[in-house]
């Protein structure tokens, strides 16, 4: 069993990791967002469910253009979350119950309400305040034209103008401005921050956009043409490394160095990159001398396939072992559409279009949504490596796609011109109880409606209750924590087809079946299982670890 005490220097290899997403997790103060008192508060809820550690999405001061991703310090808790004060008692609780903290960090860029920005914008053109970011004059005869044809991830240009006539670089939403990491002051000022929360008993922390700090700004900056600008489509048509602002190799010497600051600790601090590049070139995020490990977005965004996953968690492992890091799963988080409802839809549905129909087109078995998320966790806790966790999951919360369009808060709906829906639906905050104006998430409402449904979700309702998704998960984690050695499988050969059935360490196995029928149950003793099993058969959409 793995040592996740805290002189463990490789705790992280095969940890559970569960994401808050702060303002939706627990409000303690009734104001309708989620604090730091109310995560503090509802740690116990973490303990019991027998996750090794936390990830704090964003907490820092910020205007919440993109949910807290705008950052306006870096080295400081927003107000309306708390004070440093309550981040240290969140850490000291945290760390009484067991559990590890890891913290957002978002270096790509900051709010435009940043210090260092707003210095900018006053300094002028050409200034060395400006600098630290990156400001270029337009094209066009008057400079009325961006500087390149670049594209924001949430839509539009890349580039905003300002009243002097200068344009400034936002890969994300305008009030993101994209910092220079060209610049020594930047890189120190990050080095810094890393010291900073680390000295404050941070464990590790998960790197935003890990693959586009560097860019090439040699002039003249170089337009995309017809290449996609988009993270996700970018990187499959251009020359490794060679993308003007994603994944390119520079960007390694800036882990390299941060890896020197977080190796200064004892135990030294982890790190997880969120890199969206293929599968051959995340291994160098994961590297020990660089962020020590990357999040693996290919399995999130495999079917329900048994042939689909094999292969991809065949090439994640491999990927992983030959980093010399230890591989990471996800099914859900802040950005994607919750998996008990994404694992319903079929292959190939536009994901933005089914939101924009509220969920109805097509329509989801909710109850079969659910069967298939309990089965996809149950096998994600299966595998060697880190598994992270999002919020409500351990709930079966599925998405909240009805959303109606005048509550929607994400930037991506007014920035695309409001044909895309965006993150909300996985962002409404969580039932805690079966009662309540917000259903025990605070005394007051929620920042975003809950649906009816989310009472009989409740952590009250589950709570000790037979084969409800919360005591699933419980059981499954202590399992796991008894079971986990070795950061290998091997599969079992033959076997009907759509199962997948390996074994791990000492010969236990898991075995799911994403049939459509049920299929025998091989021999062994039951130690979990994902859904009810009759007459030695394992039905659809279940999974069960075997002794």
């Amino acid at each position: 069993m793995p040592d996740l005490s805290s002189k463990d220097p490789n705790w992280w290899r095969q940890a559970v990791i569960y994401q808050i997403y702060p303002r939706s997790f627990a409000d303690a103060d009734g104001d309708g967002l989620g604090d730091l008192k109310g995560a503090t508060e509802r740690l116990t809820h973490l303990a019991a469910l027998g996750v090794d550690a936390l990830w704090l999405s964003p907490f820092y001061p910020s205007e919440l253009a993109d949910g807290g991703y705008d950052v306006a310090d870096h080295r400081d808790v927003d107000p309306r979350l708390g004070t440093l004060g309550d981040f240290d008692a969140l850490v000291a609780e945290a760390h009484r119950l067991g559990l590890k903290v890891v913290v957002d960090l978002v270096p790509n860029h900051s709010s435009h309400r940043h210090a260092w920005f707003q210095e900018a914008l006053a300094a002028g053109p050409g200034s060395a305040a400006r600098d630290r970011y990156v400001f270029r004059d337009g094209r066009g005869a008057h400079g009325e034209l961006p500087p390149t044809d670049w594209q924001s991830v949430f839509g539009g240009s890349a580039w905003k103008r300002v009243p002097d006539g200068q344009w400034y670089l936002h890969l994300f939403a305008p009030e993101q401005p994209d910092f220079n990491w060209g610049h020594d002051e930047v890189r120190a000022d990050f080095r810094t921050t890393l010291r900073f929360w680390s000295d404050r008993g941070v464990d590790g922390f998960r790197v935003d956009v890990a693959h586009a700090l560097a860019k090439d700004l040699a002039e003249p900056l170089r337009d995309l043409g017809d290449l996609p600008g988009v993270a996700e489509d970018a990187l499959d048509r251009v020359a490794p490394g060679s993308h003007p602002y994603w994944d390119r190799d520079e960007v390694h010497e800036i882990y390299r160095d941060w890896r020197r600051v977080l190796d200064s600790y004892s135990p030294p601090r982890m790190a997880v990159a969120e890199v969206w590049v293929p599968t051959a070139r995340r291994a160098a995020y994961a590297r020990p001398d660089e962020l020590g490990q990357a999040f693996n977005f290919e399995y999130l965004e495999t079917g329900w396939d048994a042939g689909a996953l094999r292969e991809v968690i065949s090439d994640s492992l491999r990927t992983a072992h030959a980093a010399g890091a230890s591989a990471t799963w996800v099914l859900s988080n802040h950005d994607v559409v919750r998996h008990a409802s994404r694992l319903m839809l079929p292959p190939g549905t536009d994901e933005n279009a089914w939101l924009l129909s509220g969920g109805h087109a097509p329509g989801v078995d909710r109850a079969r949504g659910l069967r298939r998320a309990r089965a996809a966790t149950l096998l994600m806790l299966a595998l060697p490596g880190s598994s992270y966790l999002y919020q409500g999951e351990e709930l079966g919360l599925p998405e909240v796609a009805d959303l109606p369009v005048e509550v929607l808060q994400d930037p991506v709906w007014e920035q695309t011109g409001r044909v895309r829906k965006g993150r909300d639906g996985c962002r409404v905050p969580l039932p805690w109880t079966r009662t309540g104006p917000s259903y025990g998430f605070g005394a007051g409402g929620a920042w975003l409606p809950q649906p009816e449904y989310f009472a009989a979700c409740a952590v009250e309702a589950q709570d000790g209750v037979e084969g409800s998704t919360l005591e699933l998960y419980r059981t499954a984690l202590r399992l796991r924590r008894k079971l986990l050695e070795g950061e290998t499988l091997t599969w079992t050969a033959g076997g009907p087809p759509g199962v997948l059935d390996f074994a791990r360490h000492d010969g236990w196995r898991c075995v799911t079946n994403l049939s459509d029928r049920p299929v025998a149950l091989p021999d062994g003793e039951v130690l979990v299982a994902s859904g009810p099993l009759e007459d030695g058969l394992l039905g659809a959409d279940t999974t069960v670890w075997l002794a």
